[in-house]
């Protein structure tokens, strides 16, 4: 039996879990999709706490300890394991009061990567925070987290803030007229996500020769879906370029290509889409 494509929203005991949830929502209700919250436990058993670390020990006392470490490992996933449960309730009844009929609530142990792509054919949208709980007291702007998901899927991922939920109305999209955008201006124009409002394309960096073309192809394709657009070439350093559009022009969303060959190379390698991500504040859509 074939399952309903959802709304994945990856959820953590970080300041994110509750914009994650409320876009998450929001993303569920347009499409008319399920949602699912899914909170993954990192489980670290090296980690697990011990009364002797010193190394120091015989063989029957290496036994001993082993045992000692293996127990309180498990004790300590329990207790993540109820945290977990009792942490996803909250966010469930976050979400259905937001309106979503029907939310369901998954925990896993492993990594958030490596489950995800387990489970990404039931994936319509994933939507995850730029930092999670481990990264939440580091410098950087961008958790390590996210690149690992964004690389491991091939579905689209709504990377938001920690800010207040705000109903998307202007997006802002960088289009290169390579085949990813190519693919990611076809989603919108087809999307009931995005219907209704209001697209600007910014082609930005490196001029090419069917740049007008590449732009008429794309605004003509988003008007039929419905979707208010126009679009701009720009020149200039591309992720410069980006950057000052999204404010420009007020934008709610960013929507990008990521980790991808495309032609502007400057902008899509990894430390440009890192880069971007960090500095623009507002919700950024990923096409893959």
């Amino acid at each position: 039996m074939k399952t309903e494509q959802r709304v994945i929203a990856c959820v953590d005991q970080s300041a994110y879990a509750d914009a994650v949830t409320d876009h998450a929502a929001w993303a569920a209700k347009r499409l008319g999709a399920p949602l699912e919250l899914l909170h993954v436990i990192d489980r670290h058993p090296e980690t697990a706490r011990s009364a002797d670390h010193s190394g120091a020990i015989g063989p029957d006392a290496q036994q001993s300890l082993l045992t000692e470490l293996s127990s309180a490992d498990e004790a300590m996933v329990r207790a993540a394991r109820e945290q977990g449960r009792l942490f996803l309730n909250r966010l469930r009844e976050r979400a259905l009061g937001a309106g979503v009929p029907v939310v369901d609530m998954r925990q896993r142990l492993g990594h958030l990567d490596e489950t995800l792509h387990e489970v990404q054919a039931e994936a319509r949208l994933v939507v995850m925070g730029r930092k999670g709980a481990a990264a939440e007291k580091e410098a950087s702007a961008l958790g390590g987290n996210v690149e690992r998901v964004v690389r491991a899927l091939e579905r689209p991922i709504l990377a938001v803030t920690d800010g207040a939920f705000k109903v998307p109305e202007r997006l802002l999209m960088a289009f290169d007229g390579g085949k990813a955008t190519r693919r990611g201006v076809e989603m919108v124009a087809a999307s009931p996500l995005f219907r209704g409002m209001s697209v600007k394309l910014v082609m930005a960096g490196d001029s090419r020769s069917d740049a007008a073309a590449q732009m008429r192809w794309a605004t003509d394709l988003l008007m039929a879906g419905g979707i208010d657009a126009d679009g701009e070439v720009v020149s200039g350093e591309a992720l410069a370029a980006i950057q000052a559009a999204v404010v420009r022009e007020q934008a709610d969303w960013l929507l990008m290509g990521a980790y991808t060959h495309s032609p502007l190379r400057n902008l899509f390698k990894p430390s440009r889409t890192n880069g971007l991500l960090a500095s623009v504040g507002v919700p950024t859509l990923l096409l893959r």
